[in-house]
């Protein structure tokens, strides 16, 4: 991967151990983990392993999710990125995923659609990938939408530990 990434508002860069406070601060609020099929984080100690496993992500597949940084502030707003899934989740495994997870105040300012399309060029030019997937909670209007503004096509809906998501899949040549 050739990082960091620089969109017009935003930069893109590797996860480090440094961004533990970033991540509980993310994975802790109710309102970011409401759809994400996990409970909110209690304790710091666990963003330190998800990050070990994103660390490892990186060296291990190539890729992974990103921090996103706004250019403006500098600050530290969420992630985003391209995950190569190991373990199956609708039926489908070893393949490039595309998620994304903000905090609550940089919601609705086109932050997830500017570093989804970072993203998925990262995915298609770099990682060389025919077909990217997403998926995203039924009752979570707002990653729906982003994902079909994308051009994703919705393929129907799963269950996901017990809530029902949407499946999405984006063909490298459909890409809007």
């Amino acid at each position: 991967m050739k990082l960091p990434i620089f969109t017009e508002r935003l930069m893109l860069r590797k996860l480090t151990d440094e961004d533990v406070d970033n991540i509980f601060l993310l994975d802790s609020n109710p309102e970011v983990m409401k759809y994400v099929g996990v409970p909110p984080l209690t304790h710091k100690e666990e963003s330190v392993k998800m990050l070990e496993n994103i660390i490892n992500q990186y060296q291990n597949n190539g890729t992974g999710r990103l921090a996103v940084i706004e250019k403006e502030s500098n600050q530290f707003i969420g992630w985003c990125g391209i995950k190569f899934l190991t373990d199956e989740v609708n039926g489908f495994k070893n393949i490039y995923e595309l998620g994304y997870r903000f905090l609550p105040e940089f919601w609705g300012k086109g932050y997830a659609t500017e570093s989804a399309l970072a993203s998925l060029d990262l995915g298609f030019n770099q990682l060389n990938a025919d077909k990217i997937y997403a998926y995203a909670d039924v009752g979570n209007e707002s990653s729906n939408h982003i994902l079909t503004k994308l051009g994703f096509e919705n393929k129907g809906t799963f269950l996901d530990k017990g809530d029902i998501c949407n499946w999405f899949e984006l063909e490298k040549n459909n890409r809007k």
